[in-house]
């Protein structure tokens, strides 16, 4: 069960429209890496989470916060855009909402979303259930909420330095500490998964015994220079040979014959006489 509480988790009001910068903030509404990505991928992760108690109950306080960071950011475009056409008219363009869309504003905020935000990135691409990471294998999918709140926050800095208006910035400074402290919560959760025993290093903590043995401790060395090797901690410290010159294992990656009815060009293999084979047979 939700409940929505008629404030906002934290204020968010700009001291002028801009109606430029609404588009670019919907970046951290429905971009791959904002708010309605983590806010559903930890909403899914906290559903699909088999265990009851301090791991839940992590996610889905985390999941509800979220929820809340999306209806601010909407909040703040929907008050950028308050009044926007008028004060980014376009000299040759009288009407001033057309004036708004040349001088840069999402065209889909005025026409679709009547002045509103939208599900959407700073381009208009709608955001896609895909971008959510929510395995059942918490080790796994805590990793995965770090890098997604290092992606976020390292967007949120960048918009931060895009904008003077002292509004917009108050907001986005406790967005920045929001997804400093959701980086540690999910660093930290992961030790502890590791100290509960329910975890190790490597998610999933199994068939160790069925990996190919001989590849489970080389790194390839396929990038020109020395340099690579020079990381001890992923080499000589983690039990790791660096393989300066590996070889290739397999043979030609080359397709098989097509089906006829497919009319794909396709020259038959040959063998060491020189004769064809793999010839495609007649329907």
């Amino acid at each position: 069960m939700f409940r929505h509480t008629k404030l906002l988790q934290f204020e968010a009001k700009p001291e002028k429209p801009d109606a430029v910068y609404a588009r670019k903030l919907q970046e951290l509404i429905g971009g791959a890496f904002g708010e309605m990505t983590v806010t559903m991928q930890y909403l899914f992760q906290g559903w699909n989470c088999r265990i009851e108690g301090k791991y839940k109950d992590l996610i889905m306080d985390t999941a509800t916060e979220e929820i809340g960071h999306v209806e601010m950011l909407a909040t703040m475009v929907a008050r950028l855009l308050e009044g926007a056409p008028s004060t980014v008219t376009a000299e040759a363009v009288k009407d001033p909402v057309m004036a708004a869309m040349i001088g840069g504003m999402d065209v889909q905020q005025a026409i679709v979303g009547g002045g509103g935000a939208l599900p959407a990135d700073s381009n208009g691409y709608p955001w896609n259930g895909k971008f959510i990471v929510a395995s059942g294998n918490l080790l796994a999918d805590f990793r995965a909420n770090v890098a997604a709140e290092a992606q976020g926050r390292l967007q949120t800095a960048r918009l931060y330095n895009m904008t003077d208006d002292p509004g917009v910035k108050a907001m986005l400074r406790f967005n920045l500490a929001r997804d400093t402290v959701h980086q540690k919560q999910w660093l930290a959760a992961i030790e502890e998964l590791k100290a509960d025993g329910l975890e190790g290093d490597v998610a999933p903590s199994a068939l160790f015994d069925e990996e190919n043995q001989t590849h489970n401790k080389t790194i390839w060395h396929l990038s020109d220079g020395p340099d690579g090797a020079k990381g001890t901690s992923w080499t000589t410290d983690a039990g790791i040979e660096y393989l300066m010159d590996p070889e290739a294992l397999g043979g030609p990656g080359t397709a098989p014959a097509p089906d006829p009815a497919l009319f794909g060009t396709y020259a038959p293999l040959k063998d060491a006489e020189g004769t064809a084979k793999g010839a495609t047979k007649a329907l």
